[in-house]
């Protein structure tokens, strides 16, 4: 999930990094939900109107059907941008017993605290967090014109320890589902 809805976002520019590390896998299908084309307004109603009802439909077949999540989310102002929040709070039963990672990126802190407020969030969503992240700090310097990361070693080998305890979580907790459902 690309979580940055901003004009001149650098969010695809690591999305795509990060699916091409991804798609070396055979254990992820991925669906990305980009919310630069997912409009969901901020006022939340039980009875959305027209426009909310089509995002809805659009995205929450998605979140549903999903085992397991990656946030990819820049660090706005110590935090993290108002169209995830809205993203997170239009659902519910979506994140129960599902695992989330987490890709960030910002200034000097790489986006991290914006990932430790996510946290939070998702706890309260009674999602699972994966301890360890993949994060870039001034992100634009990391990758060259063409958007290749300039010395991928690192944040590759971030994103394999990340993906494995991901995939580790989305089989516990989909094979502890099909045993027992989740009774959050």
């Amino acid at each position: 999930m690309v979580a940055s809805n901003r004009e001149g976002r650098f969010g695809p520019v690591i999305a795509d990094w990060f699916l091409s590390r991804t798609a070396e896998r055979d254990d992820f299908a991925v669906d990305v939900v980009d919310l630069a084309v997912i409009d969901l307004p901020t006022a939340l109603s039980s009875t959305p109107g027209p426009a909310a009802r089509a995002a809805l439909a659009e995205v929450s077949p998605k979140l549903a059907d999903a085992d397991a999540f990656v946030v990819l989310t820049p660090e706005y102002n110590h935090s993290f941008p108002a169209a995830l929040k809205s993203l997170i709070d239009w659902h519910f039963s979506e994140w129960q017993a599902k695992p989330v990672g987490f890709v960030s990126y910002g200034g000097m802190s790489g986006g991290l605290r914006a990932v430790e407020q996510l946290r939070q969030v998702f706890a309260e969503m009674h999602a699972v967090t994966v301890r360890d992240t993949v994060s870039f700090h001034n992100a634009h310097g990391h990758f060259d014109e063409t958007g290749r990361h300039k010395d991928p070693t690192g944040p590759d080998a971030a994103a394999k320890t990340m993906l494995d305890q991901l995939a580790w979580w989305a089989h516990a907790l989909r094979d502890a589902k099909s045993v027992r459902p989740y009774a959050g």
